[in-house]
């Protein structure tokens, strides 16, 4: 595999992947229900899309808005259904009342992935302290990723701590790759390039009819291109 930095895409059906993987994109989401910030996908959207595209895909789980963990049973269930299915890469992640890592829910759910690679997603951008997040979450097996703006607000507000973060990269907790997602635009790359950050995930970007229309290839294209350049 190249070094190149890291695209990934949203995907909510077989159009969107075949568009995003056609435009450059090295990994696909895979949610349906974006209002949401991304929900489970059904099976047969799983399967669909699996059979379109040959790039890895990170599937969510997620049953409901919001970073409660909500029904876990239910979300086990789901889980297994996805594993059976082939999925191999996912993205999770709860708070607690107290917006600390939701260890009882995550742990229940990497029990499931068995060694799976996955992505804690921006539930660290609404956590009470994200340095102590990262260090719940050491040890958790497969955890190669955080999804994160830096800030609740997006990447605007979180550039700061983007920063911050990639300089300790190395450190306990912060091993797992930064992906910066959430209001991210193109004329943030070179500040977060020069910091090392190597990974950048875009939704509504790729979508320049809006965050309910399709993925667009050139729009993907333009994203490679300067991350390439």
């Amino acid at each position: 595999m190249s070094d190149r930095a890291v695209l990934e895409v949203i995907a909510l059906d077989a159009g969107d992947a075949v568009a995003a993987q056609e435009g450059g994109a090295d990994r696909l989401e895979l949610v349906t229900d974006m209002a949401a910030d991304g929900l489970t996908p059904s099976l047969e959207t799983f399967a669909k899309i699996r059979a379109a595209v040959g790039i890895p895909l990170r599937v969510m789980l997620r049953l409901a808005d919001g970073f409660a963990a909500g029904d876990i049973d239910a979300l086990v269930a789901r889980t297994r259904e996805l594993r059976t299915e082939g999925a191999e890469e996912f993205v999770l992640g709860f708070l607690d009342t107290e917006g600390h890592a939701d260890l009882v829910a995550v742990e229940r759910l990497v029990a499931e992935l068995d060694g799976c690679r996955w992505t804690f997603h921006r539930a660290i951008d609404r956590a009470d302290d994200r340095e102590t997040l990262r260090k719940q979450l050491a040890d958790m097996p497969g955890l190669d990723t955080y999804l994160t703006a830096g800030s609740p607000k997006g990447v605007d507000d979180g550039i700061p701590t983007l920063l911050a973060e990639a300089a300790r990269k190395g450190e306990p907790g912060y091993e797992p790759q930064i992906l910066v997602g959430g209001g991210l635009r193109l004329d943030h790359l070179p500040q977060l390039l020069s910091a090392g950050i190597d990974a950048v995930h875009i939704g509504s970007a790729a979508r320049p009819a809006g965050w309910a229309g399709p993925v667009d290839v050139a729009a993907v294209r333009e994203w490679r291109t300067t991350l390439d350049a």
